[in-house]
């Protein structure tokens, strides 16, 4: 079977070449633009072994005949199905950019498929865009003009590019409308921020800055029909190669799809943040007025829209999607895909994935204070748990300042996907696997560094393992402490005691430890991890005395309770106070800029001075958040813990923010 593909190195284009590689006797011809060669190379290695059955063919879907003649007539008459992918969707694109790409390259593609010969049949990706943006009511696979309103560029072009389809094409055809498409189902995979992914930044800083506890009001909106894009190729492979479905049209999206409200509130449960308590439906909003606000619109600068566009983080034309009424049925296709095993997930089962996605690969804007490049361009910044977390979040910013920043952390697969991301936005980033509680391997990767750039200017220390138990529901495991301890203090010195000689060498360095609030206020239930912080801070505020005259600087971070991996596993932590990665990194990079001896919160700085002045009434206090926070479901050998904190437990996180309990 032998298929070309156009818009292949698109986001959908991308996993259906995956899917049709699949097919043993297939032979996929691909049109490439000259400008997007290199891309289309680097997208093949994903296929492994099956991209020797990709053909490249340089062409232009812009240009009448896509391809050159020559080309045209090695492939004329042997085309089984030519799916046309490529079209431009910018929902703020103008006209003339639409007409081009959308409306004459699918009449060249149509005219293309025409003139192969051959049994060819023509797979069109249309869009539900067709049914404009004031449509109320259902809109089935069946409609396609009904009078419907499709003023915006891109909705107008999808509909006039379906027309053509319709109207034009001699050979046999399907149409397939996705909804709106969203990362992969199983990885999270997305090429950009588009549809939802646009509020995804607003409700991040909604679930740092606001309890969990506390309710909101959201609104409750139209329907989003919602796709994960692996559905959209697998439904589209599949239906292509079933018979007796030619001249139809087919709904590609999440049956019974979302409200608006809905889509948040899944995607802010994985943001860890507050639910929305109540929500107000939005009304209808006439036609007549529709039209009057986007004329009053129009006459607003381009450059002004802009501006508030950005400001808010979501352009103009994706908020009026919240007021779409149509519903779209999706009975055919649906129908269509039976006796396959092909089925829509729910957005609840995999949001997880394209949040998490998100915010590693494309939640990439990085603010950084105005000196940062000054201080740190060519610096080589060593951060040790580097692949997640608050290591993450800082070597981001390292490297946004144009510092040589060194990854380490254990998982090598994490190491490479931290390191795209760095590069990705710019940075130049270099990735260490190490078990950081072995000593050996700390020397190896140490001795590695060393020899790759002569020396370490910064290091960051952040790599740390926590543990919330008791001591008398440790009795029994000393283990815990030990393995906590050559992490978070061994691991620590091991690697200090290694840099430390060429920081001597050049007079210049900068050694920062990322320690706890726990240390400052004694956190029960954290002994082991507390214990070994404390002697971190304590061999370093010894060190800091002995390398003050060779320009080498300490520097210790009492961190409070930051949202990370470390403290999921209490699920209780959803609802107190905690700082984001991000201002933690702020707060990191803060420490190598101004280089104090130690950074705590006012609450770190408070409970010393308590313990100091006042050490019976501090044991009461923290004797008292003891007995109101339960042990983990671990601790307490498998009873679970209460997810929702009491009223009284809130009020207490509240009152000590960011302490542990």
């Amino acid at each position: 079977m032998n298929y070309f593909v156009t818009g292949a190195t698109g986001f959908i284009g991308k996993f259906l070449l995956e899917k049709l590689l699949e097919r043993e006797d297939s032979k996929v011809y691909v049109l490439v633009r000259e400008s997007s060669k290199d891309k289309f190379a680097e997208q093949s290695l994903r296929y492994g072994d099956h991209a020797r059955r990709l053909v490249p063919v340089t062409g232009d879907i812009t240009e009448p005949g896509l391809i050159r003649a020559a080309d045209f007539k090695k492939i004329a008459g042997k085309i089984d199905h030519v799916f046309h992918l490529a079209a431009m969707y910018d929902m703020t694109m103008d006209d003339a950019v639409a007409d081009r790409i959308n409306n004459e390259g699918t009449r060249n593609v149509v005219a293309f498929t025409n003139d192969l010969g051959g049994e060819v049949r023509l797979h069109h990706v249309s869009s539900v865009a067709v049914a404009g943006g004031e449509h109320v009511g259902k809109f089935t696979e069946d409609m396609f003009d009904v009078g419907q309103s499709v003023d915006h560029p891109y909705y107008r072009t999808k509909f006039q590019s379906e027309a053509i389809v319709r109207n034009e094409s001699k050979v046999p055809f399907r149409i397939y409308r996705p909804g709106i498409v969203v990362g992969h189902s199983q990885t999270g995979e997305m090429d950009k921020i588009d549809g939802p992914y646009y509020f995804f930044k607003a409700l991040q800083k909604i679930s740092h800055k606001v309890p969990k506890w506390l309710p909101l009001l959201g609104i409750e909106g139209g329907r989003m029909p919602v796709v994960p894009v692996d559905f959209v190729a697998a439904a589209m492979d599949a239906i292509a190669h079933k018979p007796g479905l030619d001249g139809q049209c087919f709904h590609l999206m999440q049956n019974k799809a979302p409200t608006v409200g809905e889509l948040l509130g899944t995607c802010m449960e994985v943001a860890h943040g507050p639910e929305f308590a109540a929500k107000i439906d939005l009304p209808v909003i006439p036609n007549a007025v529709r039209n009057l606000g986007s004329r009053m619109a129009s006459m607003v600068p381009k450059a002004t829209q802009k501006r508030v566009a950005d400001t808010i983080g979501v352009p103009m034309s994706v908020i009026g999607y919240a007021f779409n009424r149509a519903v779209f049925d999706n009975k055919r296709a649906r129908a269509a895909l039976k006796d396959t095993s092909i089925t829509c997930p729910d957005i609840r089962d995999y949001a997880d994935k394209l949040w998490a996605y998100w915010e590693l690969f494309l939640d990439l804007k990085v603010k950084i204070p105005a000196d940062a490049m000054q201080k740190l361009a060519g610096k080589v910044v060593l951060v040790t748990g580097g692949s997640s977390g608050i290591g993450f979040n800082a070597a981001k910013k390292f490297a946004a300042a144009g510092a040589k920043v060194i990854l380490v952390a254990r998982t090598l697969d994490k190491l490479e996907e931290a390191k795209t991301v760095l590069e990705k936005a710019g940075g130049e980033a270099y990735i260490y696997s190490c078990d950081l509680s072995n000593m050996e391997d700390i020397d190896r990767m140490a001795d590695e560094v060393l020899r790759d750039f002569d020396h370490v200017d910064i290091l960051i220390n952040n790599a740390g393992r926590s543990i919330r138990r008791a001591v008398m529901e440790s009795t029994t495991r000393f283990h815990d402490f030990q393995r906590t301890m050559d992490l978070n203090y061994f691991g620590a010195i091991r690697l200090i005691m290694k840099l430390l000689p060429s920081m001597t060498k050049r007079k210049s360095g900068h050694i920062v430890n990322i320690s706890s609030i726990g240390v400052l206020a004694n956190a029960a239930r954290f002994s082991a991890y507390v214990a070994s912080k404390a002697a971190l801070d304590a061999f370093t505020r010894c060190l800091s005395a002995e390398v003050r005259n060779h320009n080498i600087h300490t520097t210790a971070i009492y961190m409070p309770l930051v949202r990370t991996p470390m403290i999921a596993p209490t699920k209780m932590y959803d609802y107190v106070p905690t700082w984001s990665p991000d201002t933690a990194g702020d707060v990191v990079m803060r420490a190598v800029l101004e280089r104090p001896k130690s950074i705590a919160t006012t609450l770190g700085t408070a409970a010393s001075v308590s313990y100091a002045l006042w050490p019976k009434l501090n044991d009461y206090v923290l004797s008292w958040g003891f007995r109101l926070f339960p042990s983990s479901s671990a601790a307490r050998q498998g009873r679970k813990e209460g997810h929702k904190p009491t009223l009284e437990q809130m009020v207490f996180a509240n009152v000590f923010k960011g302490e542990h309990w």
